[in-house]
């Protein structure tokens, strides 16, 4: 199946064989599908962007990565159980992931780690999959205060 490069994908399944393909990064293509998803605010719909699994990659951490991407949106967001793939043993890894370059981090990283993440032995910040499309809600005003030292207004929504 190939994606139309004109339209953001608007799975997690369809991000990652665009990445596959080449057709754009990993980290393109899933800010991408996260725009899509956050801008969705149909919780049914929302479930289904998550629920096809994603292609193996053949990388531990892309592998794991994308396991812990569907997870986590499942439960931030309240959308149910988590599809079946997530949990899938090839989603997991065996020797802890730290993003590259944060050496002086990695306590805090693996403090904050949202549990998708942390089970996967992926050591991210509390909100990994933050963009400015993202729902202000609670959670995401206090890890704001946290990280900016500055409390976001209330009615602030995207």
């Amino acid at each position: 199946m190939t994606d139309d490069l004109n339209r953001r994908p608007g799975t997690l399944a369809a991000a990652v064989r665009r990445y596959k393909s080449g057709q754009q990064t990993f980290s393109v293509a899933l800010g991408e599908f996260l725009d899509e998803f956050y801008m969705d605010r149909d919780e049914a719909s929302r479930y289904a962007r998550v629920q096809e699994s994603p292609e193996l990659l053949g990388d531990d951490v892309f592998d794991a990565y994308a396991g812990a991407v569907g997870e986590h949106l499942v439960r931030r967001w309240h959308l149910g159980t988590p599809p079946d793939w997530t949990e899938e043993a090839c989603r997991f890894l065996r020797r802890p992931w730290f993003p590259p370059g944060v050496q002086a981090e990695k306590p805090i990283l693996l403090v904050e780690s949202p549990m998708a993440f942390r089970r996967r032995m992926l050591f991210v910040e509390a909100e990994p999959l933050r963009r400015a499309r993202m729902p202000h809600d609670d959670r995401w005003r206090a890890y704001e205060y946290l990280r900016t030292g500055m409390m976001p207004d209330a009615d602030d929504q995207p």
